[in-house]
């Protein structure tokens, strides 16, 4: 009974959760005709996730509302969230493990690596994750992790991402990689970035912070330093955007992210509080991120060229001229 509820509940992760467009981990195998059909089983999820974040509340989300419609009624959930502690993941798991749930769902790298250490007979279920080899100091990481762990990978393709830098500021000279130090996945990736620039002859430098509370004072140090500031794929970062912006907009200092679709809100908050104006963002419909983003800076240069668009000897505006 226990393979059925694992290969449906990795169906569901590979499927709806927001990771799922990265690298996968083995699928366990199902085919196993000596145990029961398990159709009237229930079983118990433990999910612990790092920090509340839209992101990874909704590949939370996504995880629960998936397992329901394929077993309504037979799964109960225990959600924990560990705030931001990599200490209080190992407490969470090592709840999960003295209460002898059926599978762990491990939210974001953290969660994965306390869960990984807590059990080697419970299924583990990782997302948010985007090296695998790396959170679970794997070397030769082939792609399969193997033993009780699985799951989905958020890997970008971080030489387009270094690309993306010099082809949107060709001048660059100096980029600072910001991240935090507490995730080995964000070491990762500026490591990779940091190669490619250095292919490109272009100078970086790391400034890690170590949690929230200097994330300000290390994203000015990086704002003063470069000419263009990277962000990787951070839970730390995704969870102060805003700090980052209040820092990195009225320096005037680009930023790249390798997760668009945690910034974007701030940026547009940044631009609106810029320019003095109203500016509401509305998306009705649409699955993928990068899509939708591209719609909405369409639409905003569509509405910000009428806005300022001449009819007769008026300037459209509502305060008559433009600053």
């Amino acid at each position: 009974m226990k393979k059925k509820l694992i290969a449906m509940l990795l169906s569901a992760a590979m499927c709806l959760s927001l990771a799922a467009c990265g690298q996968k981990a083995d699928t366990p195998d199902t085919t196993d005709p000596a145990e029961p059909s398990g159709d009237a089983a229930t079983y118990t999820v433990g999910i612990c996730q790092l920090v509340q974040h839209e992101a990874l509340d909704a590949a939370t989300q996504g995880f629960i509302d998936a397992l329901n419609e394929a077993l309504p009624g037979q799964v109960k959930f225990e959600e924990k969230n560990a705030s931001g502690d990599s200490n209080s993941c190992a407490t969470i798991v090592n709840g999960f493990v003295s209460e002898g749930v059926d599978l762990i769902m491990a939210n974001a790298t953290a969660a994965l690596q306390a869960a990984a250490s807590a059990t080697s007979d419970i299924p583990v279920l990782g997302t948010s994750i985007t090296a695998y080899g790396v959170a679970l100091d794997i070397d030769d990481f082939s792609g399969t992790v193997g033993g009780n762990v699985s799951g989905t990978s958020d890997l970008a393709d971080l030489s387009k991402q270094a690309d993306m830098i010099t082809e949107w500021f060709p001048e660059t000279q100096k980029v600072g990689l910001l991240f935090c130090s507490a995730e080995p996945n964000s070491s990762y990736q500026i490591q990779e970035v940091a190669t490619c620039l250095a292919n490109k002859g272009i100078e970086t430098k790391e400034f890690a912070f170590t949690d929230t509370n200097d994330v300000s004072s290390v994203t000015q140090a990086a704002c003063d330093w470069a000419d263009v500031i990277y962000v990787p794929t951070d839970n730390t970062a995704a969870s102060n955007t805003e700090a980052i912006a209040n820092v990195t907009v009225p320096a005037k200092t680009p930023v790249i992210a390798g997760e668009e679709k945690d910034l974007w809100r701030e940026f547009y908050k940044a631009f609106a509080s810029s320019a003095r104006c109203n500016l509401h963002v509305s998306m009705h419909y649409g699955k993928n991120g990068h899509h939708l983003l591209e719609s909405v800076a369409k639409s905003l240069g569509l509405a910000l060229a009428q806005a300022v668009r001449r009819s007769g000897n008026v300037i459209r505006s509502t305060k008559g001229g433009l600053d």
